[in-house]
């Protein structure tokens, strides 16, 4: 079954395309020209429901969506459905250089978060299926690390004692939000 994949995140994409290697699936993206819908979404499953839609009505073809995020306790959940957008300039960097310099003051034991991954996978003519994973750790007070993307550098994982972008590509997916999310999501389509 051909499947495309409605993101243009480059990151997201590489992990997608490296946890679907031993499905039955053949995946496909959006082309660069597809405009991206607007996600008015209250959650994560809302925004993940309305690009997989976006996706089959442009495409015609099943649609696999990810919404995922970073929550930070402290700030209520912030940045959440907005973690992409969490700077004025959107963009890697100034989001982890913003949320580092709002989280200057603020102890260890209070830098809790997590990563969260919601993927739908639509049908035409069917109900959506969904499937949410986290990651659990803490906000650094630097950046450390060169894989990955996002908030990566500056997202610690306690009990490997790394920060997730000092994980290979193959060590991040095993315990990543999205892995866990795709891990459901395979057990629900099988």
């Amino acid at each position: 079954m051909k499947v495309v994949i409605a993101t243009k995140n480059q990151g997201k994409l590489k992990e997608f395309l490296y946890l679907a290697q031993e499905s039955n699936y053949e995946f496909t993206m959006l082309s660069e020209s597809t405009p991206s819908p607007d996600e008015t979404g209250n959650n994560f499953y809302e925004n993940a429901l309305i690009k997989a839609k976006h996706a089959l009505d442009v495409t015609g073809l099943t649609a696999l969506a990810d919404d995922s995020g970073l929550e930070v306790d402290c700030l209520n959940g912030q940045p959440g459905i907005f973690s992409s957008r969490f700077s004025s300039e959107g963009t890697d960097e100034a989001n982890n250089k913003k949320l580092l310099n709002i989280m200057k003051e603020t102890k260890e034991e209070d830098r809790t978060a997590r990563f969260r991954c919601c993927l739908v996978f639509l049908e035409q003519n069917k109900d959506p299926l969904s499937a949410e994973g986290t990651l659990e750790g803490r906000i650094a007070i630097a950046e450390s690390g060169s894989h990955g993307f996002g908030y990566d550098p500056i997202f610690f994982i306690p009990h490997l004692n790394s920060h997730l972008a000092e994980l290979t590509k193959e060590e991040k997916n095993k315990i990543s939000h999205r892995s866990a999310a795709w891990k459901k999501l395979m057990m629900k389509l099988a």
